[in-house]
C-alpha cells in the first residue's frame, strides 16, 4: 500500500475523532448521512439516536449497502437498536426496504450480516415482510448451492468461499425464520446442505434442526448430522 492511502486513513481518523467530540442536531445528522464523506457518515450513524420519520429510515438505509465497510457496519449497529424498538421500527416495515436488508444479510463483513439478521428479526411476525422476504431467501439459497454444487477447480478458491460464506448466513436466517418456511422448502434445502463439504454449512443445518420438528425425513437428517465427523456439527 502507498503513502497516499495511510495518509487518507490517518486524515479519516482525525475527522472521525473531531466529530465524534462535537454535538449535532437531528437534522444535522440526517445531512451528513445524506451527503457527508466516509467518516462523517459512520460518525452521524454512531450519534443517531432516534429516528422521526419513514424518510429518516430511508436515509439510515440507504447507507446500508454500497457504502464504505465503516459506514455499513455503523448503520448496521444502530438498525439493530431501531428496528428492535416499536417505536422507531414502523418507519422501517417497507416493501422496498426489503431488498436492502436482503442484500445486508449477506454482507462480505460478519458483524453487518449478524446486526441486520437480528435486527430484521424483529418482523418475524409481520406477514408482509416474511412472506416476501423467505421467498426470495429461499431463492438466493439455491442459486447458492447450484454454485457450490457445480464449483469448478477454475473458478478459485476465493470464488467458492464467497458462496459459502452467504450460504452460512442464509442459513441463520433460516434458522431464525424457520416458521415462516413451509416443510417441503425447507426440506428441500437441508437435504441439500446436509452434504456440502464446509464443515460450517453442515453446522447451520444441524442448528436448525435444533428446532422441535417432528418430520420423519428432518429427524433422520438430524440423526446423520449427529455421526457427523465435525463436533461442531455432532453438537447440534
Amino acid at each position: 500500500m502507498n503513502s497516499c492511502y495511510y495518509e487518507t486513513l490517518e486524515k479519516n481518523f482525525n475527522e472521525a475523532l473531531a466529530l465524534c467530540e462535537r454535538e449535532f442536531t437531528h437534522e444535522e445528522l440526517m445531512q451528513m448521512l445524506q451527503n457527508g464523506n466516509i467518516p462523517q457518515k459512520q460518525i452521524a450513524a454512531l450519534k443517531l439516536s432516534d429516528i422521526k420519520s419513514a424518510e429518516d429510515a430511508d436515509i439510515l438505509l440507504s447507507n446500508l449497502t454500497g457504502q464504505d465497510g465503516k459506514i455499513r457496519e455503523a448503520v448496521s449497529i444502530k438498525l439493530d437498536e431501531f428496528m428492535n424498538n416499536p417505536q422507531t421500527a414502523v418507519f422501517f416495515k417497507n416493501l422496498k426496504n426489503y431488498d436492502i436488508f436482503l442484500d445486508a444479510v449477506v454482507d462480505i463483513n460478519a458483524n453487518i450480516c449478524r446486526n441486520v439478521i437480528s435486527a430484521i428479526s424483529s418482523l418475524k411476525n409481520n406477514t408482509d415482510f416474511t412472506t416476501y422476504f423467505c421467498t426470495k431467501l429461499t431463492g438466493m439459497i439455491f442459486n447458492l448451492l447450484d454454485k457450490i454444487e457445480n464449483f469448478n477447480e477454475r473458478d478459485g478458491k476465493y470464488t467458492v468461499n464467497k458462496q459459502l460464506f452467504k450460504l452460512y448466513w442464509c442459513l441463520e436466517c433460516v434458522y431464525v425464520f424457520y416458521e415462516n418456511f413451509d416443510l417441503n422448502t425447507l426440506k428441500s434445502i437441508l437435504r441439500r446442505t446436509k452434504s456440502v463439504q464446509e464443515y460450517t454449512i453442515r453446522e447451520k443445518t444441524a442448528k436448525i434442526l435444533t428446532h422441535n420438528i417432528e418430520d420423519p425425513e428432518l429427524k433422520q437428517i438430524k440423526a446423520e448430522l449427529k455421526q457427523d465427523p465435525n463436533y461442531y456439527v455432532q453438537k447440534y
